[in-house]
């Protein structure tokens, strides 16, 4: 080993760099000179000094007080140095050592085998045999640790100072991961100040608020009584990690920051549920606050109210402890802790606020009547190569995968798919958006069983700002938290318009989805009190609360005590299918005696004759009530509008989106009838189209309805009948030919919808089937599958039509894929007959592959065509 020359070093080393002695470290061998000889056992310790003699250095400061890398050029070349002098061993030592490492193994599988015999013939106690494991397990532990820290070390040694903080601490402030949220220490010295004060508002908030809805929703469990008895927040505060300002598109009558809000407090809560006695104890949450300061005005304070709410839901963890503690385990301990997170969610998660006035110039309607932004249409189509959960007799077995999506406080859920890794849901559902920046959407996928608790098949999530801005997002989403699988999500933006104009159009678009659960409008509810309602019962005033109601969808205000003139100041919002035939029913219940004192019915069509289709804190009289019993509310109807569509985005977006624009946003509803054939048998490999009941002679000839005679036909015949009117094809009765190959020809219609992601084949009748034999009249019958690989899946079949060689079946069929997919798959179509079987020979009398890369399957009229039939192809 040869050390570096003193006036080396002090040309290649800078006054800032430590001082290490320069001996412990090694220079690269000189090619030139012979390579000295080193004992197999010299590497083993010459590799320790160099890798601490790197770690010293490495995170030594200088005197700037930042750390310096000058030693890592010398410890490069030590270890290089120690690389180049390992011998390799030879033969007959690696033999040696196999046999050497055999004979180990077998005598410590002796002695383990020997000490449990040993045990056992003299009788000992199984402790001694126990104690020796347990020993071993902690060895073996404290071992990995300390590995582990020399690993840490190391890796700490060579990287950089923000990487090592991050690896070492599981949760920052946000400040320190986003550039645009700012430190806010004095605001938590605030907090802490006040914090003993707030005990007072949070009793208040609790008891009145989340108590009685905690207690309604654990009596649909039988468990009856929950009320809380004692709530002290403790003396520790919350703790505000960050804030973050929005300065851009911001309307400048308001002021929108977000808060990152830890609360881990030392709470003391007591609560009984029947006749035991609980408490939570413990209690944390974490998640972004956002606070929107509205409207601003010129008198002090200069801000008219607060709204206060969680953008996502929370996480929140606590303990139970008391006569309830044994509540705190797997099914009862998930069902409270299920039930307190969503009345939770309920008064504090979107779409639900807690609003604050701070001043007598704003109405509570100003601050309280919820405002939508938009809708957000989900589909959640399928999933692939998810996780198997299940454990069948052979070992893995697959998995019964749902899909739960949140939105805010808003759930949905998809049906369960038995035994499939590969599920296809076709689910939709529509989630009203209050605020377009900072919410996500939140998808899981979960595995439903029966005996336990359902396990996590992975996560996935969607920024809602991207989706506005795009309009349509149709994307595989890689699942979190999952060693594999994907999820086929398509999402659409539908902002909201004050134009009643736009309701026709709405309703075309949702009449073509073929989805009965959408709705073309949005309806905002706000309560405000009631005047003078009638006694439930002579000794005492009513306990009175309000319920809406429209279609399926049940909203519920809070309930007043012993007050026949309640005020509520509560807002709601309801998906409207059709405004023109839907109706807001309202009832006032008494809570003690469940009758109903107070009633009323809504028509919606009137409110779209409305001054910008809203009313505004109206007095309306109440039925079956009182003579001067009057309920005060305030009503808002919007129409659902598809967002623009970004030209930047993806070409499947652009494709899904051009499919739906042209159905429904054209001006001119224009249907083209294709230039049809004389003869079948004068262009035998060519499709023909006879989407429109015209003679064979006549040229296609453009048809266009107006928007007035659109609107005049839409106001008089139910809009299904107008759908229909631009859907339906219709095909000459007659066919000339029995087509090329003589075997028959097949009117078919397939058309792809991209909005709902699925290829519709209709198979109408087939028509000149060769009769070979007079007395045996074939039975036909069509088969279907998707190339590649003609899954069971995909699999389709008619009926079977008894003795007939020109069957009509007019059976649709559908498949649901992705566009993608359509562009490499082919429809295989199998004409046979039953009695094929019988007599010995080929059931199949002819065949079809027609490949689905064709624009005019995409387009919304369809691919309507004559096909004919080809011989028996074999299968790939």
């Amino acid at each position: 080993m040869r050390t570096t020359p003193p006036n080396q070093s002090a040309t290649t080393m800078s006054d800032n760099s430590p001082s290490v002695p320069l001996a412990d470290f090694v220079e690269p061998p000189n090619p030139t000179e012979d390579e000295p000889f080193v004992p197999l056992a010299a590497p083993s310790k010459m590799n320790e000094t160099p890798v601490a003699a790197a770690a010293t250095p490495a995170s030594t400061p200088n005197s700037n007080g930042t750390p310096t890398q000058a030693a890592a050029p010398v410890a490069a070349p030590a270890a290089a140095a120690i690389a180049t002098t390992t011998v390799a061993p030879s033969s007959s030592s690696s033999s040696e050592n196999s046999i050497f490492s055999i004979l180990y193994t077998v005598g410590k599988k002796v002695a383990i085998v020997g000490s449990i015999y040993l045990v056992g013939y003299m009788g000992w106690s199984v402790a001694w045999l126990i104690a020796p494991v347990i020993l071993s397990v902690a060895r073996d532990q404290l071992g990995k640790t300390s590995a582990k820290k020399r690993d840490i070390a190391k890796a700490s040694a060579l990287a950089c100072e923000k990487d090592v903080i991050l690896a070492r601490i599981d949760e920052l402030p946000a400040w320190v991961y986003f550039p645009d949220v700012e430190r806010c220490e004095w605001l938590n010295k605030i907090l802490k100040q006040v914090w003993p004060n707030a005990n007072h508002f949070a009793r208040t908030l609790v008891k009145e608020t989340i108590e009685p809805n905690v207690a309604l929703a654990l009596s649909n469990y039988k468990m009856n009584g929950f009320r809380f008895d004692r709530i002290i927040l403790g003396t520790i505060p919350p703790r505000i990690g960050g804030v973050k300002i929005y300065d851009k598109n911001v309307d400048r009558n308001e002021i929108i920051m977000d808060l990152d809000l830890f609360y881990a407090s030392d709470c003391d809560i007591n609560f009984y549920l029947g006749g035991m006695k609980g408490g939570i104890k413990d209690f944390q949450i974490h998640g972004w606050v956002r606070v929107v300061m509205k409207p601003l005005i010129r008198s002090m304070p200069l801000v008219g109210g607060l709204q206060i709410f969680f953008l996502n839901n929370p996480n929140i963890d606590f303990n139970l402890v008391g006569v309830i503690d044994f509540m705190d385990m797997p099914g009862l301990s998930d069902l409270l802790r299920r039930i307190i997170v969503e009345q939770i969610g309920a008064v504090m998660v979107l779409p639900n606020k807690l609003p604050i006035s701070l001043s007598e110039e704003v109405s509570a309607v100003a601050l309280k009547m919820p405002e939508p932004e938009g809708i957000l249409r989900i589909h959640v189509v399928e999933a692939k190569d998810l996780m198997k959960k299940d454990i069948s007799m052979l070992g893995k077995g697959k998995s019964d995968p749902y899909a739960i999506i949140n939105v805010g406080a808003q759930e949905f859920k998809t049906q369960i798919i038995d035994n499939n890794v590969n599920p296809k849901w076709d689910y939709w559902c529509e989630a009203t958006v209050f605020i377009e920046m900072g919410q996500f959407v939140e998808i899981q996928l979960k595995d439903s069983d029966d005996s336990k608790k359902d396990e996590n098949l992975g996560r996935a999530s969607i920024d809602i700002a991207s989706v506005i801005k795009k309009g349509v997002v149709d994307s595989w989403l890689t699942l979190e938290d999952a060693k594999h699988g994907l999820l086929h999500v398509r999402l659409q933006w539908y902002k909201l318009t004050a134009d009643p104009n736009d309701l026709q159009q709405i309703l075309l678009e949702t009449q073509l989805l073929r989805v009965t659960s959408m709705s073309s409008a949005v309806l905002s509810v706000f309560i405000d009190s009631a005047r003078h309602l009638k006694q439930a019962r002579s000794s005492s005033k009513p306990d009175p609360y309000l319920v809406c109601s429209l279609n399926k969808q049940k909203q519920q205000t809070a309930m007043i005590m012993r007050d026949d003139s309640p005020v509520w100041e509560q807002g709601f919002t309801f998906l409207v299918s059709n405004p023109d035939n839907e109706s807001l029913n309202i009832k006032i219940y008494d809570q003690k005696t469940g009758n109903d004192i107070g009633q009323y019915t809504y028509t919606l069509s009137t409110l779209l004759k409305q001054f910008n289709m809203e009313v505004i804190q109206q007095p309306f009289q109440l039925q079956k009530s009182g003579p001067e019993s009057k309920l005060y509310m305030s009503l808002s109807l919007r129409i659902l509008k598809p967002g623009e569509i970004d030209k930047e985005s993806d070409a499947l977006e652009q494709v899904a989106a051009l499919t739906r624009s042209s159905s429904v946003k054209t001006p001119d509803l224009t249907v083209v009838a294709p230039p049809a054939f004389k003869d079948p048998s004068q262009a035998p490999n060519k499709r023909q189209s006879t989407e429109s009941p015209i003679s064979e002679e006549e040229l296609a000839v453009p048809l266009k309805i107006s928007p007035a005679m659109s609107a005049s036909t839409s106001s008089e015949k139910p809009i299904s009948e107008l759908a229909a009117s631009v859907l339906t094809h219709r095909f000459p009765d007659t066919s000339s030919t029995a087509g090329e190959h003589g075997l028959g020809r097949m009117q078919m219609s397939i058309r792809y919808s991209a909005q709902r992601q699925k290829l519709d084949v209709t198979l109408h009748k087939i028509v000149k089937i060769p009769l070979r034999d007079p007395s045996n009249i074939p039975d036909p019958y069509v088969k279907l599958y998707l190339l590649p690989g003609r899954t069971k899946e995909s699999k389709r079949k008619t009926g079977v039509i008894k003795d007939n060689c020109n069957p009509v079946y007019d059976a649709s069929f559908e498949y649901l894929i992705s566009i993608a997919e359509l562009r490499q798959t082919e429809l295989e179509v199998t004409v046979c007959t039953q009695k094929g079987f019988l007599s010995g020979g080929s059931p199949i009398i002819g065949m079809l592959k027609i490949p689905l890369d064709d624009s005019e399957i995409t387009t919304p009229a369809g691919l309507n065509t004559w096909f004919d039939l080809q011989p028996e192809m074999r299968h790939e």
